[in-house]
């Protein structure tokens, strides 16, 4: 295994620190608040981006910070850490384990590292540019699937995909032709992705700071990581077609709305 760069090592050390407190909160039945957009969020979401931003800020207080919980700061700065305390705080309130801690760091717009943390599912995912994928230690791949016929496809959240009755429609086609459907979700599908255990993760409803890290994680382990559209992962981004590359295209086709 490579030796991590410092960068990665604080990475590391927030995901640790934030587990620390999602761990000692989780299964507590904890008051939740609805925030603008509706969605929610727990004692937990906020003491634990405390924590990560507390060790992040400390090691490089010249990066900028972007979080669920408190938002934009130097966003501008050459390295900005993207951070989401807890994705899947609607399972974390359900004491359901299929949520996790998620930190990633863009340098002049390229997400460059990522570091996806499952305190109460058990895993550990990193990756940096250039060093390769590892989970829970193992360095890792994704598969060498070829055909839509022998792949595991897994999706996310789909109510912007099936509001568009053509590419629902092409959806369904797709179903039809791969070996496989799932719905593991969340950061769960990303990790067997990139570990080879399935192929293709469709999701068209996301936010940037719930894949970035995944982002960097897939790319490493040789898969390919876009939106819908074959359109580059940047901080607008909304979708993922996430594959093992190999599949990539002929996915992106058969999803492909006519213009």
């Amino acid at each position: 295994m490579p030796t991590p760069s410092m960068e990665l090592k604080a990475a590391l050390d927030a995901a640790e620190a934030a587990g620390r407190v999602i761990r000692s909160l989780y299964q507590h039945n904890l008051s939740v608040r609805a925030k603008a957009d509706a969605s929610p969020v727990t004692e937990a979401d906020v003491a634990a981006e405390e924590a990560i931003r507390g060790v992040l800020s400390a090691r490089f207080p010249a990066y900028g910070f972007y979080g669920e919980e408190t938002g934009r700061h130097a966003i501008d700065a050459e390295a900005v850490w993207l951070v989401d305390p807890i994705d899947g705080t609607k399972s974390f309130i359900r004491e359901c384990p299929f949520f996790s801690t998620q930190i990633a760091l863009s340098r002049r717009g390229r997400l460059v590292l990522g570091v996806s943390s499952a305190p109460a599912y058990g895993e550990l995912a990193w990756a940096e540019e250039g060093g390769g994928a590892f989970l829970d230690g193992r360095r890792i791949g994704v598969s060498a699937v070829s055909s839509l016929e022998g792949a595991f496809v897994s999706t996310g959240n789909l109510k912007t995909l099936a509001r568009s009755s053509e590419r629902w429609r092409r959806f369904g086609d797709l179903i039809g032709r791969v070996s496989r459907i799932r719905g593991y979700g969340d950061f769960v599908h990303y990790h067997l992705l990139a570990r080879g255990a399935l192929d293709v993760v469709i999701e068209s409803d996301v936010n940037i700071l719930d894949i970035a890290a995944l982002a960097v994680i897939v790319r490493e382990a040789g898969g390919t990581f876009t939106d819908l559209d074959g359109g580059a992962v940047g901080l607008e981004t909304t979708s993922v077609l996430a594959t093992n590359g190999r599949l990539h295209e002929a996915v992106r086709a058969s999803l492909a709305i006519t213009r």
